[in-house]
């Protein structure tokens, strides 16, 4: 019984801290990406990025015991590399030459709107009704009233094509987020989140170097500030945040997993405006507010829930319980408390 006790305890605990990472610190890394790219090439700091983090966490994996993964677990964490990475971050990156940071993540937190929509438009998907049709309108509305011609409320202050950018970022880490969640592997968590990085990394400085960018690349004009943000990036925001993404896409469902949306743009605008001067307008402020409300109106609708729990269901089935505080964040779910 005390075992047990302790086994559920610590699952909690880990739950917690899991989604605490993916709450705080991603909501960071929009500001940190920010000045990691005043003296650093985009594509080449994102791929250096995931790369050093992938082959630490691969190391430490090893030393734990993980067994190497099979080539197909290779192509798989090639495929949710490029859709979670190079789709997803790398736009974010390249759309944040022009765009402020806080309205990054805004416009980023649409994710579980696009989750709704990829699961509607597959063959034999749901379509939204309700709350989920309803989430939807008021979310789009929401990315209309932020990046939409001025005289709306207020000026605009968002780059046309950096919004669009960051539109298909969104879509690209939606469908990969799906795609992960589906994906059977017997990849050992640590392990999987590595090679993910590792792949995901590769694609992005393979980009990068097609761009051109290693030869607009100066050492010299490298200040402390972007260095600082890219080790920042590669501790916190990869070899942290994204480990413990990849964790709850395997135990809890997309939507839940998705509930960072909720948090991290305000995270992202107040650290824009705190530390480096972003302007925050009536307009953004009222966006925000849309786009969050309706994102956590699809998040909280039990229908699309019952739709998503389909996603690993053969993965969880395996899964014991770890007590009802955990349950009530993944209830119908099993958390395994040895993962």
């Amino acid at each position: 019984m005390n075992n047990t006790r302790a086994d559920n305890n610590a699952a909690v605990i880990k739950l917690v801290l899991a989604f605490a990472a993916v709450y705080i610190i991603w909501g960071s890394t929009y500001l940190a990406i920010r000045y990691a790219i005043e003296t650093l090439p985009p594509l080449l700091m994102a791929g250096s990025r995931f790369l050093i983090a992938g082959m630490a966490l691969f190391i430490w994996a090893r030393a734990r015991g993980a067994k190497l993964p099979d080539l197909m677990s290779w192509r798989r964490a090639a495929l949710i590399g490029a859709l979670l990475l190079l789709g997803g971050n790398g736009l974010v990156v390249l759309a944040e030459r022009s765009v402020p940071s806080g309205l990054a993540a805004l416009l980023i937190a649409t994710e579980p709107l696009m989750i709704v929509i990829l699961d509607w438009i597959r063959p034999g998907g749901v379509r939204p009704i309700g709350k989920v049709a309803i989430g939807l309108m008021i979310g789009f509305a929401g990315m209309i009233l932020l990046v939409g011609p001025t005289g709306i409320v207020g000026n605009s202050t968002v780059d046309p094509f950096g919004a669009v950018l960051l539109v298909f970022a969104s879509l690209s880490w939606a469908t990969g987020s799906l795609y992960a969640a589906r994906s059977r592997t017997q990849t050992e968590p640590a392990m999987g989140a590595a090679i993910q990085m590792v792949t995901g990394g590769a694609l992005l400085l393979v980009t990068g170097f097609a761009r051109g960018e290693a030869a607009m690349f100066a050492v010299d004009d490298v200040s402390l500030r972007s260095l600082s943000a890219f080790g920042y990036l590669v501790i916190f925001g990869s070899l942290v945040g994204f480990t413990c993404y990849s964790w709850l896409l395997r135990v809890t469902r997309p939507s839940l997993a998705s509930t960072y949306a909720y948090v991290n743009p305000v995270v992202a605008v107040l650290l824009g405006w705190a530390f480096a001067g972003e302007i925050v307008t009536v307009r953004t402020l009222i966006a925000a507010v849309i786009i969050i409300a309706a994102v956590m109106l699809i998040s909280a609708n039990k229908k699309n829930d019952q739709s998503e729990e389909k996603i690993g269901s053969s993965e969880r089935s395996r899964s014991r319980s770890t007590g009802s505080l955990a349950r009530s964040f993944t209830e119908p779910e099993r958390l395994k408390a040895g993962d």
